[in-house]
Order: structure tokens, then C-alpha cells, then sequence
């Protein structure tokens, strides 16, 4: 892996990796600031701000953003997580010093026009409403609510409307000289990608920012049990099911992905064989493990009818106290390839790499090679995997509920299955 890694003098910190044979690079810059950042009056600020990026600076207009991209076959794009907000482009390598300076420009130079803070209001409030109308998305923002409530990790990360509808610019730039610091940002790029010139371009781009740090750390995450129904004239039960889990700092993070993997991780997956295949009970189940800095959770999902749900939860819970005991070692095996399959083929996209640069390097302040990942997916055992299963058909859980959901079982119930 040829990764290099170098910080300018005000903690402003550069990392790139070359790809032999690739003609295209990403490269992007990561900012410790996410949803996770925000206080409580300012949830949604980070996502708003992340959409103003795009809507002109004092050297280039919306316009001339977009033009300055694609007039080289160019992609630039954002998003905004729970602990992070990125933006990122994707461009030939001899283009490379256009996307820093355009992506630099718009972390830099932002003007907050007034009338484009109005246009991209209009715009997130209907990525609000739209939300709500799209029940496998908004069940996980109402599960996340019930996992960590009144905590900033447990918000949505777009903000409720009047939240949005009340947003100024001076609140921006407040939230911008908060946490838009060198030291909170990470430059990665993937590809065709010279790591001396970018160190470079880097310098003179960013090297005259001020370093001073964050005005606030992060809430520490404490995992809530708690349940949320909500009852819609929908065709379908929407039942999201979290189970308190390790943080990606935590050894047994591996454990609890194989682990989720093997109950419903793909068609092979218990979950989807024993209620899907079996059952006919619905068309979508799974389980996905989720993890950041300080907490983790593994949730499973599924959409059925209002006269099926009962029979969904109740086998889900009888699956979750099986794998306890009869996991098997063919299900271990198969689990660890998809995760290394998963894991390996995902680093043949420029995008996909630079992201776990600047992931690692937040998290470790290295990168470690995929072979030590490898490593550790390979050393789970069965014993292990059976008693992670076992732990977690005894550890906290939250309920989401969405749809036609009068009929269904509530969090109490669905525990006393397990203890049956």
C-alpha cells in the first residue's frame, strides 16, 4: 500500500495513496464536524451548510462551480454524518490541482448570499418533507431518536423544519469558525494522485489557516432503550429493531459484523432464509451493523403487512436466541468472506479508498494496512461468534415502528420472546 501521510505546521493534515493504472483520482477534504458537533438549537446547521458550499464564493458563482468540474468530465459532491461533513471530487489525474483548488475554494471562500440561503432553505425543507414521506429512510432517523435521546448522536442530521426555517448567516459562519479549523480538517486523495504536489497546492491553500482548535468536544453516546410507533394508513409495517453493539474502536467490532452478516447479512442470511424464503412473510429483511467512535448498534429491518407482523418479530426474536447456540461454522465461513470480499473489492474505487484514509486517519492517526482488517477478521472463532450472539440477545434494545403497526408487539413483548 503506498500511503503517505503529512501534516502541515498548523495540524492540518494530508494523506494520499497512489493506485497504479488508474487515469482518475478523488480527492476531498474531511471535517470533524457532523450532526454529533451541532447544540441542540443548531441541529440541521452542518447539512445546511454543507448544501451552501455549492452556491458561490468570492471567486466563483454556483454556476461557474459546477462548470469549472464538468468541463473537465468532473464530479463534485458532499455529505454530512453524524461525526463528519466531506466534499469531494472526482476528476482525471492531470485535473487534480483544479479540484483542490475548487474544493478548497468552498470550504475557504464562502459568500452565504442571502437570497441562495433562502433558495437552499426551500431546498432542505423539501429533503425534510420528502424524508417523511420515504418510511425505510425516516424509520432509521426515529430509531436513531429512541437509541440516543436528548443526545446530539441521536438528532437527525437534516434538523427538524423550524430548526431549518430559522438558520441565518451569521449562524453559518458561527458554526463555520467553530469547527472548520486546520486541525479538525483532512485532506485525502486516491488514484493518479502525486503526493508531493499535493503536499504542496496544500501549503499554499491551507497553510495560512490559524490552528485553535474545536469549541467543543463530542457528547459521550449512552445507548437509551426506548420505542417509537407510529401508526400510518401505509400498505406496510416498517420494524426497525437496535440492539446495542461495540464502537468501531472496540475490539469485538469484527465479532458483531460477521455476527450480523450471518443473521441477515444477504439471501444465505438466517433471517432472510428462515421469514423471507421459508415464510413468504416479507420482501425485504436484514441486519446491518453500524459503528462510530464511542458506541455501535446492530439494527435489523424488515417491511411487512399489518396481519404478518406479528409473526415477523416474534420468529426474528426466535432467530436472534437460536444463533446464540447452533451458529454454525459454515455460517462463520461464509460471514468472513462476504466481509473480506466486501472489504477488498471496495478498494477498487478511487472515492472508496480516499474515504478510508480519512477515516483511519480521524480514528488512529494512521492507516493501517487492509492486511491487518484481514487479520482480524480471519482470528473470530466460533466460540467467539456464539458468545458475542448470546451477549447480544441480552443487551439493551430500541424499537421503531412505522406503517399500520397496531397489531405489532411492543419492545417488552419482543423481550420476553427471547427469554422464552
Amino acid at each position: 500500500m503506498t500511503v503517505q501521510i503529512h501534516t502541515l505546521s498548523n495540524g492540518f493534515r494530508i494523506a494520499t495513496e497512489v493506485m497504479p493504472g488508474l487515469q482518475s483520482a478523488t480527492i476531498g477534504i474531511w471535517v470533524n464536524a457532523g450532526g454529533r458537533h451541532e447544540a441542540e438549537a443548531e441541529n440541521g446547521i452542518a447539512h445546511f451548510l454543507e448544501h451552501m458550499a455549492f452556491k458561490g464564493t468570492k471567486t466563483r458563482s454556483a454556476l461557474q462551480i459546477a462548470e469549472a468540474i464538468e468541463d473537465v468530465g468532473g464530479y463534485i459532491n458532499a455529505y454530512t454524518s453524524r461525526e463528519t461533513t466531506a466534499y469531494y471530487a472526482r476528476v482525471l489525474s492531470g485535473d487534480v490541482p483544479l479540484a483542490m483548488d475548487i474544493v478548497s475554494d468552498i470550504l475557504l471562500n464562502p459568500t452565504f448570499d442571502l437570497n441562495e440561503i433562502e433558495v437552499e432553505r426551500g431546498v432542505i425543507l423539501q429533503e425534510i418533507g420528502q424524508a417523511f414521506d420515504t418510511p425505510d429512510d425516516i424509520i432509521f432517523d426515529w430509531l436513531q431518536e429512541v437509541c440516543y435521546q436528548d443526545q446530539a448522536i441521536g438528532r437527525s442530521i437534516l434538523g427538524p423544519a423550524e430548526r431549518v426555517s430559522s438558520f441565518q448567516q451569521d449562524d453559518l459562519r458561527r458554526f463555520v469558525n467553530a469547527h472548520y479549523t486546520p486541525d479538525q480538517m483532512i485532506l485525502c486523495a486516491a488514484g493518479g494522485v502525486d503526493h508531493d504536489q499535493i503536499v504542496r497546492q496544500a501549503e499554499t491553500l491551507f497553510g495560512h489557516m490559524t490552528k485553535r482548535g474545536s469549541l467543543s468536544g463530542i457528547e459521550p453516546a449512552r445507548f437509551t432503550i426506548g420505542e417509537r410507533r407510529e401508526i400510518r394508513a401505509l400498505e406496510q409495517v416498517h420494524f426497525a429493531l437496535a440492539i446495542e453493539g461495540p464502537g468501531v474502536r472496540d475490539s469485538d467490532i469484527y465479532t458483531a459484523q460477521l455476527w450480523s452478516s450471518a443473521l441477515g447479512g444477504g439471501m444465505s442470511s438466517r433471517l432472510f432464509q428462515e421469514i423471507r424464503e421459508k415464510r413468504g412473510l416479507c420482501y425485504t429483511i436484514f441486519a446491518q451493523t453500524g459503528a462510530s467512535e464511542d458506541t455501535g448498534a446492530t439494527t435489523i429491518y424488515a417491511g411487512t403487512s399489518a396481519e404478518q407482523i406479528a409473526d415477523l418479530s416474534r420468529l426474528t426474536m426466535v432467530e436472534l436466541g437460536r444463533a446464540a447456540s447452533d451458529l454454525s461454522q459454515a455460517e462463520l465461513d461464509r460471514a468472513r468472506a462476504q466481509m473480506k470480499a466486501g472489504l477488498l473489492m471496495g478498494q477498487e474505487s478511487s472515492s472508496n479508498r480516499a474515504e478510508r484514509l480519512a477515516r483511519m486517519l480521524a480514528l488512529w492517526g494512521r492507516v493501517p494496512d487492509l492486511s491487518e482488517a484481514v487479520a482480524k477478521i480471519d482470528a473470530v472463532t466460533l466460540p467467539q461468534l456464539r458468545g458475542f450472539a448470546a451477549n447480544m440477545a441480552d443487551a439493551r434494545m430500541s424499537l421503531a415502528l412505522y406503517g399500520p403497526a397496531d397489531a405489532a408487539p411492543d419492545l417488552a413483548a419482543l423481550k420476553a420472546q427471547l427469554a422464552a
